[in-house]
């Protein structure tokens, strides 16, 4: 694959240079895989080579990194994902790289509109066919420009930053476990051992509008940026992540170590990874006080519009639905002895037994919008 160097160099720039490289697995089970990675030159309007590439400079109108896993069974997740990388792409190439004045803000704006258009080519593929019905992807899309990465967020696909040898989740899952863990409803244990963490509330393409979770995280040298579907994350812990990151010289090998450590577990998904490392003089030094996580984007005062105030019908990535009672059984039944879980609200527990998975999901989001108004 041929690629070209950004034309559009500001001549005062101080360089930001990365090390990258994706992989992606079909995993130990399923029989076709569904999901799609880019690496791709902003400026240039065109992917990275395939291979990986090091030292490429990140430079003119920004560097592009995404992860997306499709749903909807057959060939409909494999479209849904290569539909949403290639909408993201198109549309920062036709929109953005034209521009000659590069604002931060108005980049991150850019990521979000080009995944609310990606979400509606998909819902519009999906209504013009009915053998699509129901298709949709995750999508975890990280925005370089200067020293900064932007991301925006749909489902449960995941980035982490590896930063002085700690990898902490800069993404927040859109999740029903993630909303019952945070309603207290939930230990983080127990929302691992779940077998229900196929639930999302939101993915790309099932419903005709979607809200983009935007964020920001400023980097640093020596940083490592890590893009994964849940075929990884759901198997792989972030201290695993810490040691591959420290014993793997590069990104290619790092990609490739991440897999076989999540086929080494069963791989029962589809695995996909991209692997940045951040170097350059044009990047400070890490520094003790660096805040590392979840930060919602905010540009003029007021933040972006909050996934969590509208929820779409909870999705399963699985192939056969699910109801609240099936959720509530496979929990208690996944959790060790002698471990109680904690006290649920009456409103909770009625949810759990007598409304379907959508009525759930309306039901913890107003329970948190009170408990964060409180």
């Amino acid at each position: 694959m041929s690629f070209t160097l950004p034309a559009l160099f500001p001549s005062d720039a101080t360089p930001v240079r990365v090390d990258v490289c994706g992989r992606t697995d079909v995993g130990r089970t399923r029989e076709h895989n569904e999901d799609a990675y880019l690496v791709a030159d902003v400026s240039a309007g065109s992917p990275l080579p395939s291979g990986g590439v090091s030292g490429y400079p990140a430079r003119g109108h920004g560097l592009l990194f995404m992860v997306a896993d499709g749903m909807g069974g057959a060939a409909a997740g494999e479209i849904a994902s290569d539909m949403a990388v290639q909408t993201v792409l198109d549309e920062l190439a036709n929109r953005w790289s034209r521009r000659t004045e590069l604002p931060p803000p108005a980049f991150a704006r850019a990521l979000r509109e080009a995944a609310e258009e990606a979400n509606r080519r998909i819902h519009h593929c999906a209504t013009e066919h009915p053998e699509y019905r129901g298709m949709g992807t995750t999508a975890t899309i990280a925005g370089l420009l200067g020293d900064t990465l932007y991301v925006a967020q749909v489902g449960d696909s995941r980035a982490y930053l590896v930063r002085a040898g700690r990898a902490l989740q800069i993404t927040k899952d859109q999740s029903l476990l993630q909303r019952l863990v945070e309603a207290g409803e939930l230990t983080e244990e127990e929302a691992e051992r779940s077998a229900r963490r196929n639930i999302i509330l939101q993915a790309l393409g099932p419903e005709e509008r979607v809200v983009i979770d935007l964020t920001h995280q400023q980097v640093r040298r020596g940083d490592v940026l890590i893009l994964c579907s849940d075929g990884l994350s759901n198997l792989v812990r972030p201290e695993d992540i810490e040691r591959l990151v420290a014993e793997t010289p590069g990104p290619c090998e790092l990609c490739d170590a991440l897999i076989d450590a999540a086929n080494a577990s069963g791989g029962p998904d589809n695995i996909t990874v991209v692997a940045v490392r951040f170097e350059g003089e044009g990047l400070e030094e890490a520094h003790d006080g660096d805040e590392v996580g979840h930060r919602r984007f905010v540009e003029d005062g007021v933040p972006e519009p909050d996934p969590d105030d509208w929820v779409m019908g909870p999705i399963s990535t699985s192939e056969t639905p699910v109801s609240t009672e099936e959720v509530a059984e496979t929990d208690a039944q996944s959790r060790p002895p002698g471990v109680v879980p904690r006290e649920k609200g009456p409103a909770v527990v009625r949810a759990l037994r007598l409304a379907t998975i959508a009525t759930l999901a309306v039901i913890v989001g107003g329970l948190l919008w009170r408990w964060l108004a409180a």
